[in-house]
């Protein structure tokens, strides 16, 4: 592949993006049946199977990039995915209409899920602006508490789904999101199912990031900003489409347990990015940029959470006052990122 013009490698790049597509727009009917038959909330199983499936070409990007020597490529796809999956919610927000995504969804886990990975970015940001560097465990230190506050964020929505915490008042979510029922799906037809899909995401995520790599080689445009704005796009792909498919079963907790769950995924990654890297450790590699980038999409992360405590029923252009919040400060961070990128 190292010899293959531009032209094609962009083809190869859109034909992966495509596949990833394709697979995830199927996945969330087969993840709706999973929760229907092992009783798991939408919320939990929007977080740990289908946020969990839909992180597979992040964590193939993040592999294939690191161990062909660009762990700055896949360090900014997680925190360009983060970011991105945010956003990819806030634009869905139309599909629902005549009241806000974040006013019709009222459970608690959601909230916890948000608040969770805006501390484990908060952790990120800590380990970039110390440069990996800490007194004791060496550079393993941060990538390894990066990982266990994502497991153990993902730990306590799985405790917060299964006992109740407090009861809303006059919940919109029954008259807005009565679920659509699925047809039976047996147990072998549902498991090969996601294993397809899944194996499906997953080579066409490694396709992304080694087309990625050669693209940014060629073009120029460096590992930064090709990471942080065109890979995390393509494979965010599954994100999108499976927010879309459960915006349309109107299961509103499962698309947003899918975006929080995927972003938790996701900056767990960033010990494997450590590990397989044979260069520096990536957050000693990591700069302003990275920095930046985390900060954005804690702020984003943040903006949404506001939305899901306040649960404001206005809409502007059929969206939420925070999902507009959402793309202005996605907006203003891009336009920061793409004046201080080293690529330029």
């Amino acid at each position: 592949m190292t010899f293959l013009p531009v032209t094609v490698l962009i083809l190869i790049f859109c034909f992966a993006a495509a596949a990833v597509w394709w697979a995830g727009t199927r996945l969330p009917r087969y993840v709706v049946a999973l929760s229907d038959k092992t009783g798991l909330g939408q919320g939990f199983a929007g977080m740990l199977v289908l946020g969990g499936i839909t992180s597979l070409p992040e964590l193939a990007t993040a592999t294939t990039a690191a161990a062909i020597g660009a762990p700055l490529l896949a360090m900014n796809d997680v925190l360009g995915s983060a970011a991105f999956n945010i956003l990819l919610l806030a634009l869905a927000d139309m599909m629902l209409g005549p009241r806000p995504l974040t006013s019709v969804v009222a459970r608690p886990v959601t909230l916890i899920q948000g608040v969770s990975g805006m501390m484990v970015l908060a952790l990120i940001i800590a380990g970039i602006t110390a440069d990996g560097h800490a007194p004791t465990g060496g550079s393993f230190i941060w990538p390894g508490l990066i990982f266990v506050a994502a497991v153990a964020a993902i730990k306590i929505a799985d405790r917060a789904e299964r006992r109740p915490m407090w009861q809303v008042i006059g919940r919109p979510e029954r008259v807005f999101s009565e679920a659509v029922k699925q047809g039976d799906i047996g147990w072998h037809r549902l498991l090969g199912w996601l294993a397809l899909l899944a194996i499906i995401i997953l080579a066409a995520g490694a396709t992304l990031a080694a087309t990625a790599t050669q693209i940014a080689d060629q073009t120029g445009m460096g590992n930064n900003l090709m990471g942080f704005l065109f890979v995390s796009a393509a494979t965010s792909m599954p994100e999108l489409s499976a927010i879309i498919g459960a915006i349309r079963h109107k299961r509103y907790e499962l698309a947003i347990g899918e975006v929080f769950g995927s972003n938790l995924f996701n900056f767990a990654l960033i010990l494997v990015i450590h590990i397989v890297a044979s260069s520096p450790p990536v957050l000693e590699l990591a700069g302003p940029f990275e920095a930046m980038a985390a900060l954005l999409a804690l702020l984003m992360s943040g903006v949404f959470v506001l939305g899901l405590v306040e649960r404001r029923d206005r809409t502007i252009f059929r969206m939420g006052e925070d999902s507009i919040a959402v793309i202005a400060v996605y907006a203003a961070g891009l336009a920061f990122l793409l004046a201080v990128s080293p690529g330029k």
